[in-house]
């Protein structure tokens, strides 16, 4: 991998030439998290390529589907104009799982006057991060990353359920933290590890989650956009070395009924760059205000960000009372029943804790929607409500119930656009009214069943 202190298009083809790549990935994610793009020979990547997407491409549901008329197309423009994509070279990995040397680089997305296109989710976290620069902060992230490994189903209207390990057998009762249960799948993660390994991911721990057939990993603390780019990679690792082990790997936020739902979980923190420091802590130990601020911007704007959290309408399958995931956004040290955690730490390490966040999120979109809420908490001195000492699950629900409800507060939440961009928060909230409205199309099982002959 290139550093992120060389980008010069030179050091990205010497490090191609070490690798005697012969094949490249041309990746850009789009809303969804999904890595779009194009696979060139290796003679074919040349910095004066020119290399061109049309701009919709990072402007679709998980659907396909574009809106086919509307506010969509005061961003987009009707005659489908290109966007000019530019390598990062700090992105470049091998393809460990390619039969030939292949790479894989992420690409931005660029206008015509070379501008970033502020729709682009990759676009929108550098501009949060700009936010913080300009502050003299440098945020510091660390996401806590769940996921199902479940057995194959090409059938949709079949249940999802576990895969069979190696002792022969499927996972029939909840083996949270089970070192004997992770083994169950030894050579899966061994592959997964050496892709790791190989592509220089920044993963930490694995552990086995509550669900049957539930794994979390867990990633060390660093910059959020090169974090957000390694959770993208490791997603595609994952379901790659599953489907290698005859299994799939899903980042569903509820997968199985009766299970838990799949989070991930965004440890954040603030340091100073002029001295280095963590800004939510004072020298001797206690918390700064900028620690409250940033809890009380999270309380004042995750109900409005909740479509960017939780962004399917499956994702508020998982946010149910008592079951692993928060239903408020109550704040608590060592409280895991609370949406905002602060974790026992030493005074260098305080750090804050997202829990709302789904595993089915576009780790771009999460990262720069829970930064622009701590940003607007420090820059309004917002006050946060009392910390909660009990168990938060026996209070109220206090985010949107429903994709269309959470769409709906984020339209009308005026500072949350103006951070993360007026033009993204259209084209998101368009794009999502849509596979809302496909949603809406599906008669389910409960409603033939309970409504059928009793209505």
């Amino acid at each position: 991998m290139v550093t992120r202190d060389h980008f010069n298009f030179s050091v990205l083809e010497q490090w191609l030439d070490e690798h005697r790549v012969t094949e490249i990935e041309c990746l850009v994610p789009d809303l969804t998290g999904v890595a779009r793009g194009k696979i060139l020979p290796r003679q074919k990547f040349t910095e004066d390529r020119g290399m061109r997407l049309p701009e919709a491409v990072v402007a679709m549901g998980v659907t396909g589907e574009f809106p086919e008329e509307g506010p969509y197309y005061d961003v987009i423009t009707p005659t489908d104009r290109d966007m000019h994509l530019r390598p990062d070279p700090s992105t470049v990995r091998i393809v460990p799982w390619a039969s030939d040397p292949t790479a894989q680089v992420i690409h931005d997305c660029y206008d015509r006057d070379g501008k970033l296109v502020p729709f682009a989710p990759r676009s929108v976290l550098r501009h949060v991060c700009d936010l913080f620069d300009a502050e003299g902060w440098a945020p510091v992230v660390a996401p806590e990353l769940e996921f199902y490994l479940v057995a194959r189903n090409t059938d949709p209207d079949v249940p999802l359920k576990p895969p069979v390990g190696r002792s022969g057998r499927s996972e029939t009762s909840r083996q949270a933290y089970s070192i004997d249960a992770v083994n169950e799948f030894d050579p899966l993660f061994e592959d997964v590890y050496a892709y790791c390994e190989k592509m220089e991911l920044n993963v930490d721990t694995l552990i086995h989650e509550v669900g049957a057939g539930q794994m979390e990993i867990n990633f060390f603390h660093a910059h959020p956009l090169g974090l957000a780019d390694e959770v993208f990679l490791f997603k595609r690792t994952v379901r790659e070395a599953a489907l290698r082990h005859d299994m799939f790997a899903t980042f569903m936020a509820k997968p199985i009924a009766g299970e838990p739902g799949s989070a991930m979980h965004i440890h954040q923190s603030i340091v100073s760059k002029a001295t280095g420091r963590n800004i939510f802590s004072h020298e001797d130990g206690t918390p700064t205000k900028e620690f409250f601020w940033y809890i009380g911007g999270l309380q004042r704007y995750i109900p409005a960000a909740m479509a960017l959290f939780a962004p399917y309408v499956n994702s508020y399958r998982r946010l149910v009372r008592s079951n692993a995931a928060p239903i408020n956004i109550q704040w608590g040290t060592d409280n895991r029943t609370v949406g905002i955690r602060s974790p026992l730490a030493n005074a260098s390490a305080r750090r804050i804790e997202n829990r709302v966040i789904g595993a089915d999120a576009n780790p771009y979109v999460a990262l720069a929607a829970t930064l622009a809420c701590g940003y607007l908490g420090m820059r309004d001195h917002i006050e946060p409500s009392p910390e909660c000492k009990g168990d938060a699950y026996l209070g109220d629900f206090q985010l949107p119930r429903s994709l269309g409800e959470a769409l709906s507060l984020l339209r009308d939440e005026r500072d949350l656009a103006a951070v993360l961009g007026e033009a993204f928060v259209t084209v998101y909230t368009e794009v999502k009214e849509i596979e809302y409205a496909e949603f809406m199309k599906v008669i389910s099982p409960w409603e033939r069943e309970h409504l059928l002959l009793h209505v």
